[in-house]
């Protein structure tokens, strides 16, 4: 029997590459989805499992075919780890409206082409997992987010669409809600200050997610929040 294939748009540094890691050692085979070739081959690195593919997730055609080489070469996607974000902060004032359509394109658009892509092989298997990294934007804007939360906020609804379509057919489709900064060497550097206990931490990130794929189809969860536990909320 082939490994099953779980495929990660926005595999880059953080969440991408510890849900690689996870996967991986679940013994997926894993497709790494990123913009530039060497975010692909970044989180590629040390992992015998995963195989790397520059798209543009905004791209539908792009996708399409990036998919359908995934198919190819590796199996049908069972798993569907969308990661793919575009963080755009400021005000109303600050803000241009090509950042904000560039957001949403990123975080919502990228999710319906990506799963058009992955829903033949789901329904001809009669199963499949899609999981979408979210964030607390989409549920609670804030002053200076007025890209990143209407982005977010439309991802979430896309998400919500799809779990109450396609649970019927058997395909889980869940949103994480990260509530907090995921510890990165970016964000580490931007905070230096903040204390370890103040990030999230990928690998529990993807830890929680991999469980999420693991739950039955009796007690399927669609929404769950992660986030530090001194986070104030």
């Amino acid at each position: 029997m082939s490994p099953p294939v779980c495929a990660i748009p926005g595999a880059g540094p953080g969440n991408g590459r510890a849900l690689a890691r996870r996967f991986a050692a679940a013994g997926y085979r894993v497709a790494l989805i990123a913009r530039r070739d060497e975010t692909v081959a970044a989180s590629a690195e040390g992992l015998d499992a995963a195989h790397g593919y520059v798209c543009d997730v905004t791209d539908g055609a792009a996708v399409e075919a990036t998919f359908k080489t995934i198919a190819t070469e590796l199996g049908p996607v069972e798993t569907l780890l969308y990661n793919a974000g575009n963080a755009v902060f400021g005000s109303v004032d600050e803000v241009e409206a090509a950042d904000l359509e560039a957001a949403w394109r990123t975080n919502t658009l990228g999710l319906f082409h990506c799963t058009r892509a992955v829903l033949p092989g789901m329904r001809a298997a009669g199963a499949g997992h899609i999981v979408v990294s979210g964030a607390t934007a989409s549920r609670k804007g804030g002053a200076r987010f007025a890209g990143f939360a209407q982005a977010k906020a439309a991802q979430y609804s896309l998400a919500q669409s799809l779990a109450r379509q396609l649970g019927p057919e058997g395909i889980h489709v869940a949103i994480a809600i990260i509530d907090g900064v995921v510890a990165t060497p970016r964000t580490r550097e931007m905070m230096p200050d903040r204390p370890d206990t103040f990030f999230l931490d990928a690998d529990a990130i993807a830890e929680s997610v991999y469980q999420i794929t693991r739950q039955p189809p009796s007690a399927w969860t669609f929404e769950f929040d992660l986030r530090p536990f001194g986070e104030r909320w």
